[in-house]
């Protein structure tokens, strides 16, 4: 049975091998669904552990609820169960193939703990992981002028290199009697000699 509720969901099975796969899956569906993408893999690392531990130690049966609820920018996932025992984390055998569990969940969450409830005769384990959006930077305001920036006189603009200008060219007609396809262009600082060798040609 799922219920969903705003930003809360529940799902209740028994927590067996074949159905821990299922239960990723549907915890991955709705964390896209609520735009939780972010927090979908340490939420699965979590609920895959949590499930593991009810499969292992979980009596008289392997009956348990995950549920997931989102709120404050939070995501809280429990397990319940209905073994009254509390897990503890501690370090383990550097050689042990077990024992890890719920000290990866202490590492990859916010918080975590667990609670006996005497009303189920069982108990409930949880983490919660905080959702972490990218912050947009948006750009400062200029600063602002104070009386003494608009009485200041501007500063003076700055002094470009010099370039040297070109000499101005003047079309030269051809000295009489000498054909020239086209008509020369000379400085025009030699145009005056031009024009006496011209006349002298002439």
């Amino acid at each position: 049975m799922i219920t969903d509720r705003s930003k809360t969901c529940a799902l209740e099975l028994d927590a067996l091998p074949s159905r821990i796969g299922q239960v990723r899956r549907i915890v991955s569906a709705q964390l896209r669904y609520w735009d939780l993408v972010p927090l979908i893999d340490p939420a699965l690392l979590g609920v895959t552990e949590l499930l593991a531990n009810v499969h292992r130690h979980a009596r008289p049966n392997k009956r348990c609820t995950v549920e997931m609820d989102f709120a404050d920018s939070r995501l809280t996932v429990a397990v319940r169960d209905g073994d009254p025992r509390l897990p503890t984390a501690r370090m383990p055998d550097p050689t042990a193939t077990s024992g890890r569990g719920i000290a990866m969940i202490a590492a990859l969450s916010e918080a975590w703990g667990a609670r006996a409830e005497a009303e189920r005769g069982g108990k409930v384990v949880w983490f919660m992981l905080r959702e972490r959006r990218p912050r947009l930077r948006l750009a400062e305001d200029p600063p602002a002028l104070t009386a003494a920036d608009v009485l200041a006189e501007p500063p003076a603009p700055a002094e470009s290199p010099a370039v040297p200008a070109e000499p101005l060219m003047v079309p030269v007609e051809s000295p009489v009697g000498v054909p020239l396809e086209s008509p020369l262009e000379i400085p025009v600082g030699a145009a005056a000699a031009a024009a006496r060798q011209a006349v002298t040609v002439a």
